[in-house]
């Protein structure tokens, strides 16, 4: 019966691992070796289109705002996130997938170094030189 309810749990949490729009998470808990108490938590914060939000919350590979802590992968001394193990192998393998284009200066910009910015309501988010490059970069569109 644990052990059921072990690859249930875990079957879930594989399958919300890359949705961008999970606002909830059952958690399931185990209570007694007869009882599972499933709870549901809050994970995502509200951010708004043109807001910072934190490189733990993107997965890079997809660059997408995820709405709650993606997998580090640490490469040369650097941690990049991604959303599965596919992206983390992709994160590891390719250094295209750690480099994202400022859309104002059009310059390569590291994405553990970048000023990350949500710029659609669907999670697609954009890497800046800085925070001044996104203000520029707003101010003329």
């Amino acid at each position: 019966m644990i052990k059921q309810v072990i690859i249930i749990a875990l079957s879930i949490i594989t399958l919300i691992g890359c949705k961008n729009e999970t606002k909830k998470v059952e958690v399931a808990e185990t209570i007694d070796k007869n009882k599972v108490e499933v709870k549901t938590e809050t994970t995502q914060e509200d951010y708004q289109v043109g807001s910072q939000v934190p490189n733990k919350l993107v997965c890079m590979v997809n660059n997408a705002y995820m709405g709650k802590p993606q997998i580090a992968v640490p490469v040369n001394g650097k941690t990049y996130y991604g959303c599965c193990q596919m992206c983390v192998g992709t994160l590891n393998e390719k250094e295209s997938a750690r480099t994202g284009i400022d859309p104002f200066s059009n310059k390569p910009v590291d994405k553990t170094e970048a000023y990350i910015v949500l710029m659609k309501k669907e999670g697609e988010v954009a890497y800046f030189e800085s925070k001044e490059n996104y203000l520029k970069y707003k101010k003329s569109n």
